[in-house]
């Protein structure tokens, strides 16, 4: 994510942070269902109205790196170095979400993410735009339509593949065993009928 360079832009980010941090305080402390969008403003010490300015949304205040990690899978693909292929500049993207997910702290928020229908549920709905954003810039790089089915595949395999790994004992050794899955299934999609021994790797 691009680091805000004005002021109001940092001062904006501080703001959301502020009230990012007010919230999963709460959350942690009490219970997600147990706490109030008003409590968590006067916690926060801002308004309910800047509040919802920063969060559409109560869950959202549970997932405050959503457009961070939206766009660091987007900026994968668009912004990998030239000829660098696709399917390992994603792997390193994931990885980094996965170390992220695995930081001191991260797991009582983990709980409270399962422990909660409503949170599942908007999780899920933002996994899945994830993998929509995906698979857009996907086919944008390979001048494809967006609506491709191998790059849609591709996206969801991907955004799987951090879930997967993120629950796994050993995290990292688990998004090493999973994308060669991926690069082979998109090997195969890229040049159908050649063998995992012949497939040229995609671009």
């Amino acid at each position: 994510m691009t680091a805000p360079t004005g002021r109001r832009e940092r001062k904006k980010a501080a703001t959301r942070q502020k009230i990012a941090d007010a919230a999963l305080r709460l959350f942690l402390e009490r219970g997600y269902e147990e706490v109030g969008i008003r409590e968590v403003a006067a916690e926060a010490d801002v308004a309910v109205t800047t509040l919802f300015a920063h969060f559409p949304s109560k869950e959202a205040l549970v997932f405050a790196r959503d457009r961070d990690f939206e766009r660091g899978l987007v900026d994968a693909v668009a912004e990998r170095a030239p000829h660098e292929p696709l399917v390992p500049a994603l792997r390193r993207e994931v990885l980094a979400m996965v170390r992220h997910c695995a930081v001191e702290g991260a797991a009582p928020v983990r709980r409270l993410v399962e422990g909660s229908t409503a949170l599942r549920r908007h999780e899920e709905s933002m996994l899945l735009r994830h993998a929509d954003a995906l698979a857009a810039a996907v086919a944008d790089d390979l001048g494809l339509p967006r609506a491709t089915t191998a790059c849609r595949a591709l996206a969801r395999f991907v955004v799987d593949a951090h879930v997967l790994a993120r629950g796994a004992d050993d995290p990292e050794a688990a998004v090493g065993e999973i994308f060669p899955m991926i690069e082979a299934a998109w090997s195969a999609a890229r040049h159908p009928g050649t063998t995992d021994q012949s497939a040229t790797q995609p671009s």
